[in-house]
């Protein structure tokens, strides 16, 4: 699929710099990479925001009296689109639905995302999803949530191949599919794109889970 890197959005918050969350890559003992992240904290944002965040990146958003896309204002600069696919119209976003993704880290072209990534677990403990090409994981991305006394932390992983049955074709996969700089310009980007959550969800989950809830007693 041919998709072209749009204008940035407005930046109409500073982002996170890489400084504010301790993060890493590590080569697990089977060969594969492991990039890891330890966020700062959300403030006010709960885990419960987040889970119903990770089944709610269709659609816009408000920001100053104008619409935008939402999963676009998640990171303004590399985000391009986020799709629910493999799911009945109007059924919630649950394990199984698979999400099409697309993104170019740092706005490089060579660090291009485009790819479709199904979900194994979707609560307020945490998120994982993998993309699956072929019957192998490529790679799994694994979110966890914990509540903190003014908001939430997450940490979170990508863990590329994302199965250890590759044996020793893991050493010579990994970097192919994720090489050095891709890995750092990842790191970066989700620090910058998870902090800025802090910035709309509280307001967007305020507004949209409270008619959801209305919706949902009216069909009663």
């Amino acid at each position: 699929m041919s998709t072209y890197l749009p204008e940035p959005l407005p930046l109409f918050w500073q982002l996170k710099p890489v400084s504010s969350a301790p993060a890493g890559v590590e080569v697990l003992n089977d060969g594969r990479r492991k990039y890891w992240i330890k966020h700062d904290v959300l403030k006010n944002v709960t885990p419960r925001m987040l889970a119903w965040w990770f089944g709610h990146m269709e659609g816009d958003v408000e920001i100053q009296g104008q619409q935008f896309p939402r999963y676009r204002v998640w990171h303004p600069l590399d985000h391009v689109y986020a799709r629910y696919v493999r799911r009945m119209p109007d059924e919630p976003v649950r394990p199984g639905t698979q999400i099409a993704l697309c993104e170019y880290l740092g706005r490089n072209p060579a660090y291009k995302i485009e790819t479709v990534s199904t979900i194994e677990k979707l609560d307020q403990t945490g998120f994982i999803h993998a993309v699956i090409r072929g019957g192998v994981q490529m790679a799994r991305m694994e979110h966890v949530f914990t509540k903190a006394a003014d908001g939430v932390r997450d940490e979170n992983s990508l863990i590329v191949p994302g199965t250890a049955r590759l044996g020793l074709f893991a050493r010579l996969l990994g970097p192919f599919l994720f090489p050095d700089g891709k890995g750092q310009a990842w790191l970066k980007h989700n620090i910058e794109e998870m902090g800025n959550l802090e910035n709309f969800l509280p307001e967007l989950y305020e507004r949209e889970a409270k008619q959801e809830s209305v919706d949902l007693v009216a069909s009663v």
